[in-house]
C-alpha cells in the first residue's frame, strides 16, 4: 500500500529492481518502504504524495554530481528531495513516462553508494561471470 491507500503498480517494479542486488532488505522507513543495502544503509526509498507533493516518485542515493547533472537535464523527471536532498540524493518521478532501464541504472548506482565493499565485490564477480 502507499501514502493513497492504494497499491500502485511502480512499486511492485522499484521493489523488484531494488531487491535483486545482493544482501538486499526492505522495510519501512519514515512510513515508506525503503530498501537497504546490507540490512544497514538505505539506498532507495518509495514515496506516494509525500506530505502533500503530488508525486510518486524514488528518492535515490545518488553518486557525487549526478543530482545536479540530472535535474539540469530533465527537471520534468528529476528533482532535489527533501531532507536528503542536500546530502546528494537523486528524486525520480514514477508518475510520468518512466524508463524502467534507466531507473534500474539509478537503482544500481544508489545500491553501490551504500553497499559495503564484500557487497560490491561479490556482485561485480557475478557480473563478469553472466558476462564472460
Amino acid at each position: 500500500m502507499t501514502g493513497s491507500g492504494v497499491a500502485r503498480p511502480e512499486l511492485a517494479r522499484a521493489r523488484a529492481i531494488c531487491m535483486a542486488f545482493p544482501d538486499t532488505t526492505e522495510r519501512l522507513s519514515h512510513g515508506t518502504p525503503t530498501w537497504f543495502a546490507g540490512g544497514k544503509r538505505q539506498f532507495v526509498q518509495y514515496w506516494d504524495d509525500h506530505h502533500s507533493d503530488g508525486r510518486v516518485a524514488l528518492w535515490c542515493r545518488a553518486p557525487d554530481g549526478a543530482q545536479a547533472a540530472l535535474v539540469a537535464e530533465d527537471p520534468g523527471r528529476f528533482f532535489v528531495p527533501p531532507y536528503v536532498g542536500p546530502a546528494g540524493w537523486l528524486g525520480v518521478r514514477l508518475d510520468v513516462d518512466v524508463d524502467w532501464d534507466e531507473i534500474a541504472a539509478i537503482a544500481e548506482d544508489a545500491w553501490r553508494q551504500a553497499a559495503p565493499a564484500r557487497l560490491l565485490a561479490l556482485f561485480d564477480a557475478t557480473d563478469r561471470s553472466r558476462h564472460a
